[in-house]
């Protein structure tokens, strides 16, 4: 087995027959134009949802930790992405070996951790959905605990290539798109993302064929027409979610499995743009986990001295999702002894936490 550490970068490009220009081209220009643009979203408003998330004691639960891990997964998403775009194009031939891993690993490494963290979240909202609460007993401890582990994993599977799960050392085994990395390793990538993106499927349809049924139960002492209202955003909120996470990512990870699995596919022509489509996921994350509820989007007006602020603080209190559920169902019985308000309010809370509709 011969190894090439000493290889310039255009030797494995050649190898995979991946051009490796000197000089810019349109397409370059065009695809770094919106790497940057998409970059800039994405570390705004994840810096965004940080800043909310330590600001405010509201948001200091573990669901809006996890949230706040993500948005910090997104941001270095963002950064590393940006990193990318500094040395992408022409500027490829100038890496050394060496750099060509940072660069790769920095993405790998970011873009692990964000779909790692979806994977949490929605363990978790399974886990408080289905035991009925607003906020999961999970200690800090285990958080924390948790959000290191996410972390580790990322790390490990962005430094596993430049270990040794590369092509230096058997070159006709070299990818299309990654020119050092091993086509076994693209594989094992991808379909390590498909994995989660099953799980993800599994957990929330299990959310919402529960409380489905809970909602259905509820309507028998109410009207259809709430029942029917439930069911309907939960079902929005689900579609959105894995919408979402399919439209950024299936593209690419079915780019993946073509270039690890079949030498012959030209998996070039787009390649980039589909890695663009994937880092998007990195700003549609806050939208959808962060910027549709509502105490979250009167921090950031805070944050960001919006002139409305002083009118909302004086009755900006729409803290149904922060109290527990012994608190809610107190206040329900004060106002009119009704048990089903109860229901409806623990179905209400339960919505929320998936996020699909205004506070």
């Amino acid at each position: 087995m011969v190894c090439h550490d000493n290889e310039t970068i255009k030797f494995f490009y050649d190898l995979s027959k991946k051009n490796l220009s000197e000089t810019w081209k349109p397409k370059d220009v065009v695809v770094v134009s919106l790497g940057l643009l998409v970059c800039a979203f994405v570390i705004f408003a994840n810096i965004l949802v940080m800043l909310a998330i330590f600001m405010n004691r509201r948001f200091h639960y573990p669901i809006y930790y996890l949230l706040g891990n993500l948005a910090a997964a997104d941001l270095f998403s963002g950064i590393s992405y940006l990193y990318l775009m500094f040395h992408t194009g022409p500027w490829t031939i100038k890496l050394s070996i060496p750099q060509w891993f940072v660069r790769q690993g920095l993405i790998d490494t970011s873009l692990t951790a964000s779909v790692i963290n979806l994977m949490a979240i929605a363990l978790e909202r399974h886990q408080t959905i289905f035991t009925m609460q607003l906020h999961s007993k999970m200690t800090n401890h285990r958080v924390v605990l948790l959000i290191v582990g996410i972390w580790l994993i990322a790390i490990v599977l962005g430094l596993v290539p430049a270990m040794g799960w590369s092509c230096v050392c058997n070159i006709q085994q070299c990818s299309n798109m990654a020119p050092l990395y091993s086509r076994s390793y693209m594989v094992f990538w991808a379909v390590l993302n498909l994995l989660t993106f099953t799980v993800m499927v599994a957990v929330y349809t299990r959310i919402f064929i529960y409380v489905r049924r809970k909602s259905h139960r509820m309507s028998q002492h109410t009207s259809q027409v709430k029942h029917k209202e439930t069911v309907v955003n939960l079902m929005k909120t689900v579609v959105l979610i894995l919408g979402c996470f399919v439209v950024c990512w299936t593209p690419g990870l079915v780019l993946l499995l073509l270039d690890g699995l079949c030498e012959s596919c030209d998996v070039l022509t787009y390649e980039k743009y589909f890695l663009v489509l994937a880092e998007c996921n990195s700003f549609m994350n806050p939208i959808i986990y962060s910027y549709r509820d509502k105490d979250m989007r009167d921090t950031f007006k805070r944050i960001l001295c919006f002139p409305c602020v002083a009118s909302q603080q004086k009755g900006e209190h729409s803290g149904v999702r922060f109290n527990t559920l012994e608190q809610e169902a107190r206040k329900t019985r004060e106002g009119d002894g009704d048990q089903t308000n109860r229901g409806q309010v623990v179905l209400k809370d339960a919505e929320n936490m998936l996020g699909s509709t205004e506070s």
